[in-house]
C-alpha cells in the first residue's frame, strides 16, 4: 500500500460502544447536515445511502448470557486509505492538514473503484438523483452541496465545519492551525444523546481523544489490514473488541 504523509493535526473520532444505545441520532444528524435526501424505498439497496451506519453486534450466546452492542460506522479516514490509491482522477485524496480523506464530487467519474477498495463499505454510489418530498427542500442546508447521480459520496467528518472554525479563528486573530478542542465538532458527535462520541486531535495530549485512543480497551476496525483508521472504538467487553478485528471464535474439535 502506498505511503501517505503525516500531518501535524490528526482529526480523530472515538466511539464508546458501552455508551452507544443505537438510537440513530448520529445517522439523522449526518443526513440533515450533509443534505442526504430521505430514502425513497428502504427495502431497495440501490436506494440506501447514509454516510453513518449503525451495526448491531452480539456475543451469540443464549439468554441470560446474551449481550449486544451497537457500532456506528462513518468513514474511517484511514491513514493509508485504499480508496485513494485506486482513484484514477484524484477525486478522493488525503493531502490536507488534519488527515481527512476528501471527496471532490465534480472530479468523480463514477467508476466505483474506491467502493470496491474500501474494506469498511463506507462509500456509496448515487444511482439516482436526490429527491426531497414537497416542503422538505426548504430544509436543504447551504453548508454542504447536494450530489447528483453518478458520483460516489462519503463522510468527511463535516469538513465544512472545520473550514468555518478556521475562518472564525482568523477573524478573532487566533491561529487557525491550533483550534481548541470544541471549536470543530462533527454533527454526529454534537447530536449523540449519551455522549458516546468524542472528537478532536489524536496528536494533541490536551484532547480527550488522545487519551481514549491509547486506552487498553481501544481498538480499530479490521486493524490487521494496516489501513490505520483515525476512528477508534472503546469497549470494556472483550468479545466486542475481538469482533472489531473480525476474530471469529475457533471451531470446537470433534
Amino acid at each position: 500500500m502506498s505511503e501517505f504523509k503525516e500531518f501535524a493535526t490528526k482529526w480523530g473520532l472515538v466511539v464508546d460502544l458501552d455508551k452507544c444505545t443505537g438510537c440513530g441520532a448520529c445517522m439523522i444528524s449526518c443526513q440533515v447536515e450533509n443534505n442526504i435526501a430521505p430514502v425513497v424505498e428502504a427495502s431497495n439497496k440501490l436506494r440506501s445511502l447514509n454516510w453513518m451506519w449503525i451495526f448491531e453486534m452480539t456475543n451469540g450466546k443464549a439468554f441470560p448470557e446474551n449481550d449486544a452492542a451497537f457500532l456506528p460506522r462513518p468513514c474511517m479516514q484511514c491513514g493509508k486509505p485504499p480508496c485513494v490509491s485506486v482513484c484514477p482522477v484524484v477525486a478522493t485524496d488525503k493531502n490536507e492538514e488534519g488527515g481527512i480523506v476528501s471527496q471532490i464530487y465534480p472530479r468523480c467519474i463514477g467508476c466505483r473503484y474506491c467502493v470496491g477498495a474500501c474494506p469498511y463499505h463506507a462509500r456509496y454510489f448515487n444511482w439516482f438523483d436526490p429527491i426531497w418530498p414537497e416542503g422538505m427542500e426548504k430544509a436543504i442546508t447551504p453548508h454542504a452541496s447536494t450530489r447528483p447521480r453518478g458520483v460516489v459520496e462519503k463522510c468527511t467528518l463535516c469538513h465544512h465545519r472545520w473550514n468555518y472554525a478556521k475562518e472564525k479563528a482568523r477573524q478573532e486573530g487566533k491561529d487557525p492551525s491550533a483550534l481548541p478542542e470544541n471549536a470543530y465538532v462533527p454533527a454526529c458527535v454534537e447530536a449523540c444523546p449519551t455522549g458516546a462520541m468524542y472528537f478532536g486531535d489524536l496528536k494533541n495530549p490536551k484532547h480527550k481523544v488522545h487519551e481514549l485512543a491509547k486506552s487498553p480497551n481501544a481498538f480499530r476496525l479490521l486493524e490487521k489490514l494496516g489501513t490505520n483508521p483515525q476512528v477508534y472504538y472503546v469497549s470494556a467487553r472483550e468479545w466486542v473488541r475481538k469482533q472489531g478485528d473480525n476474530q471469529l471464535p475457533a471451531k470446537e474439535k470433534a
